[in-house]
C-alpha cells in the first residue's frame, strides 16, 4: 500500500512541480475571472509557468489559446511539464488517465479534487502526484524566491 505522502504530494515532490517546470496544462480553466481556476493561472503565469487553457468551450485565456482536451493541448504545445485539474473530482479519474499517457512530470489535483484510484495509477507510471492541494498555496512555502 502506497504513503499516503505519495498520493497527496510530499513537500519534495511539490518542490519539484513548482521549481523545475515550465508548461502547465489547466483543465477547467476558462474566461471566467471569478473562479479560481483563472486566479491559480495567473497567479502561475506571474511566477514564470506557460499555462495552457483545457475547457470545453476551448477558449483563449490570459493570453494562451485554449484547447478542448489535454491530449488535443498536448498535441499543440509538445512537451507539457504538469497537468493541473480543476474539475469535479468524479470526472478527475478520466483526465487523469488521459494525462498519465502525456507522461507529464507530475499531475497536480486541486483543493477538493480527490480520487485515490487515478491518484494511485499515476504513481504506478512513475509521475509525481500531488491531489488536494494548490499551488498558489504551496508557492509562499516551497516556491522559487519571488
Amino acid at each position: 500500500m502506497p504513503e499516503r505522502e505519495d498520493l497527496y504530494g510530499s513537500d519534495d515532490v511539490i518542490r519539484t512541480l513548482l521549481h523545475d517546470t515550465e508548461t502547465w496544462i489547466i483543465v477547467g480553466l476558462s474566461s471566467n475571472r471569478m473562479r479560481p481556476a483563472y486566479s491559480v493561472a495567473a497567479f502561475l503565469q506571474r511566477h514564470g509557468k506557460r499555462i495552457v487553457p483545457v475547457h470545453p468551450r476551448g477558449e483563449e485565456v490570459l493570453g494562451e489559446p485554449g484547447y478542448t482536451s489535454v491530449t488535443e493541448a498536448a498535441a499543440a504545445v509538445g512537451e507539457v511539464d504538469v497537468v493541473d485539474l480543476f474539475v469535479n473530482s468524479a470526472r478527475a479519474g478520466e483526465i487523469v488517465r488521459e494525462a498519465i499517457a502525456l507522461k507529464p512530470k507530475g499531475i497536480w489535483l486541486q483543493l477538493e479534487v480527490v480520487d485515490e484510484q487515478a491518484a494511485q495509477e499515476a504513481v504506478d507510471a512513475d509521475i509525481d502526484m500531488v491531489m488536494d492541494r494548490c499551488p498558489a498555496i504551496e508557492w509562499p512555502r516551497l516556491g522559487p524566491a519571488a
